[in-house]
């Protein structure tokens, strides 16, 4: 299987460095591609700027809390692009309040999940999303559509 690529939206350079560290002790076929804010998201999305040779994901995890352009905002402009529409769009975030989780799925998000504080139960949640995403799930065909 070739190695998936997946934007991760996410201002937090150590959880940047967990996240990849679990997708690699899981010897999960990813190639992630990090960005720090939602502009920078929806810009790597766009290929516009420094991202004109970004690749297609196959999916996106995304932090709601972030600079500039929260993963709220993000994630309502993606869903209603219709160029954007169909990228699976996994929420991944510290936050486990109600309306967080109600409003990402409102908003049209796939997966809502809570980062674990716990490294093993972390691990495992990278394990299940890995399972599910990369191997149970179809993506999306490369490419806009």
């Amino acid at each position: 299987m070739s190695a998936v690529p997946i934007l991760l939206a996410e201002d937090s350079a150590e959880d940047v460095d967990l996240i990849h560290e679990a997708f690699e002790i899981h010897d999960l076929p990813v190639e992630l591609h990090p960005v720090r804010d939602g502009v920078e998201a929806l810009r790597f999305l766009r290929r516009e700027a420094d991202y004109a040779d970004a690749p297609w994901p196959g999916l996106m995890l995304l932090d709601l809390n972030m600079p500039r352009k929260d993963g709220r905002e993000v994630l309502a402009e993606v869903k209603s692009d219709a160029e954007l529409r169909h990228l699976p769009v996994l929420i991944l975030t510290t936050s486990d309040a109600e309306a967080d989780i109600v409003e990402s799925y409102n908003r049209r998000a796939n997966a809502y999940l809570t980062k674990p504080t716990d490294f093993d139960d972390f691990l495992d949640l990278i394990r299940y999303l890995g399972e599910f995403w990369l191997t149970a799930a179809q993506l999306p065909p490369r490419g806009r559509h």
